[in-house]
């Protein structure tokens, strides 16, 4: 995969969940400037030793804190810019499960955490990354005759923004909402020459999912409906990030890419 040279920014990276075989794979691919949060401090150092190990030629500023806190982003951002010059690539993977309710059964408060992450956290991650790309120059294009772009994000967001299950109506809106976010960004900055996808994983095999058994109880009926009856790895995600970013995606605009092994055919 060819990567235009810059910076990439990743959240939700620590651990071995989505965000950090993200990181990962940006690494391999050549990125040499990348910077990570989340919020397990110590599974983001993980991640940041991790790439350090395996690609020492690449830098990587790390921070962790939360990233539904409008001041902690922007800050964070900054920093980010401070560093490194730029924000390039953005990949924005922080995300949190709902618990199993129907929506008469839930309070207020469980909406507003999954949201405030999945939905609110995206929103202000790509808005700070966005401000930072419209000012940059472009990245030159490349001999193929593919055109130049100021910056390329990519939000993820979920099979279950695309369709329904029982018992997760602040779950799957949450990833709706990403989704419509990611569609709406990508007409408003196409001319600034800034791509906005999305990633629609299905159930993959994170800490997330397979923490307890109660969760992975409830996933299973969502493993076996997909027609490869099977979880999905991070690296699978990671990979398609990776391709909304590169430059064979130059044509590529606010599109919902679903990697869940036929979920939402089936």
């Amino acid at each position: 995969m060819t990567l235009y040279p810059g910076v990439a920014v990743i959240t939700g990276a620590a651990g071995t969940g989505i965000g950090a075989a993200t990181a990962k794979a940006f690494a391999e691919a050549g990125c040499k400037r990348i910077a990570i949060t989340d919020r397990n401090v110590e599974l983001l150092d993980e991640t940041k030793s991790a790439i350090s190990s395996a690609w020492p030629d690449v830098r990587v500023y790390s921070e962790p804190g939360d990233i539904s806190q409008e001041d902690f982003v922007n800050a964070f951002m900054k920093r980010v810019v401070d560093t490194f010059g730029s924000i390039d690539y953005a990949v924005n993977c922080a995300g949190v499960l709902g618990q199993s309710l129907r929506s008469h059964e839930m309070d207020a408060a469980e909406f507003d955490r999954v949201n405030s992450v999945n939905y609110r956290g995206c929103w202000l991650a790509s808005r700070a990354e966005l401000r930072q790309m419209v000012t940059q120059d472009l990245l030159a294009g490349d001999e193929s005759g593919r055109a130049p772009q100021r910056g390329a994000v990519v939000n993820i967001a979920s099979q279950l923004g695309i369709v329904g299950r029982p018992t997760a109506p602040h779950y799957c809106g949450s990833k709706a909402a990403v989704i419509s976010m990611t569609q709406c960004d990508a007409i408003d900055y196409s001319r600034d020459h800034i791509r906005v996808n999305c990633v629609c994983p299905g159930v993959i095999e994170t800490p997330m999912t397979t923490s307890d058994q109660f969760t992975i109880d409830r996933l299973k009926p969502a493993i076996n409906i997909a027609p490869m009856g099977r979880m999905g790895q991070p690296q699978e995600i990671a990979d398609a990030a990776l391709f909304l970013c590169s430059n064979r995606a130059s044509f590529v605009q606010g599109h919902a890419l679903v990697v869940d092994g036929g979920y939402i055919i089936n």
